[in-house]
């Protein structure tokens, strides 16, 4: 259920993150008015983290402590309460520039300088995946009708893989009243059209596909097509590699979350024995309009279905060749991060590699 907050409510949950981000210490309404220029009293402070607590966004370890933030609490932070820091994209562009020399060094050099970098910047765990070389090219498309109502979106690769998608058309979609032979006629013409704009190229590039230019009888199939296609897409990605460089560990397993050495073998063997599990995760991007724009998703706690890393924020982001996606960035660390600061190396260091691949 989403939380509808006032503006001053929005601005002591801001300050109770950041504070907790910089302390690690529970938070009061006595140090909010000391340091936090909120305009109102420690009572006033109280009664709206109260109203905070109840809503789920924040919450006391113990009865006598100040309040600290809960997942939900940082999700409003990161997605409503915050920017990229401008400031630390461009630090982060000039080390890599100054740093880096992709033209001179091998591509496992540039990898391991590169997640170095981004874990000292950050000071999280960084992690990149190597390169994906090859991935599958469509051969072939078509769109079957099936009983139910039903569509079947069926791809054959380059390799000759059949990759099959079952997909409903809603009553939203589509006019119970419609001929079946209709139907099999506007499959045909949407199948060729896909072909037309997809046969030899990745299914990755999906998100450069103009849906607009479907004539508008058969806009309908558009929405699910486009989701199907990307699902697919995903499914047939095959890494050729999954390894990860990973950096920074010793670092982020000094900080109090990671007290307890259980968690801390836990979050190791995920790392350094099921990086396919990790692969699979940091490469699994957000679906957006504009692929100009940054594709950074933030995982944290216990949105990350992984459960070594159910305590950490994962902040992740594609790198490119072209318009093609062929490795992740990311970082991991306590929920209690500088967001801020981490989006935007992870953002920057992003648009690094894509312009070293391209």
């Amino acid at each position: 259920m989403e939380v509808q907050l006032t503006n001053r409510q929005q601005h002591i949950l801001w300050a109770t993150v950041r504070h907790y981000i910089a302390t690690a210490e529970p938070v009061g309404s006595k140090v909010l008015v000391e340091e936090y220029d909120l305009g109102v009293s420690s009572a006033t402070i109280r009664n709206v983290m109260g109203v905070l607590e109840k809503s789920g966004l924040l919450y006391q370890p113990h009865t006598s402590a100040g309040r600290i933030p809960s997942d939900s609490g940082y999700r409003i932070y990161v997605d409503q309460l915050i920017t990229p820091c401008e400031t630390v994209a461009k630090a982060v562009e000039l080390s890599f520039q100054e740093r880096l020399h992709w033209e001179d060094w091998s591509l496992e050099a540039l990898i391991h300088g590169a997640a170095q970098i981004l874990a000292t910047l950050s000071g999280c765990i960084s992690l990149i995946t190597m390169p994906q070389t090859s991935t599958a090219l469509v051969r072939h498309l078509q769109l079957l009708q099936i009983e139910g109502g039903r569509i079947m979106l069926i791809v054959v690769t380059d390799s000759y893989e059949t990759h099959s998608k079952l997909m409903d058309l809603t009553p939203k979609n589509q006019d119970s009243q419609l001929d079946p032979e209709v139907i099999d006629r506007e499959l045909q013409i949407v199948s060729n059209f896909l072909n037309s704009h997809l046969r030899g190229r990745s299914l990755l590039e999906i998100a450069n596909l103009d849906w607009s230019q479907l004539d508008q009888e058969f806009q309908r199939y558009g929405e699910f097509l486009k989701s199907s296609v990307a699902e697919l897409s995903r499914r047939t990605q095959t890494p050729t590699t999954t390894q990860i460089m990973v950096r920074g560990v010793a670092e982020v397993l000094r900080q109090p979350e990671f007290s307890q050495l259980q968690q801390v073998k836990t979050i190791m063997q995920l790392l350094e024995e099921e990086q396919d599990k990790l692969w699979q995760l940091i490469f699994d991007e957000p679906e957006i309009e504009d692929v100009s724009k940054s594709r950074v998703t933030v995982r944290i706690g216990a949105e990350n279905p992984l459960e070594p890393i159910r305590t950490c924020s994962l902040i992740s982001s594609t790198y490119r060749r072209g318009s093609v996606p062929i490795g992740s960035v990311g970082v991991l660390g306590p929920t209690r991060l500088d967001y801020e600061s981490a989006i935007a190396v992870v953002a920057a260091a992003a648009d690094y590699l894509s312009e070293a691949f391209s």
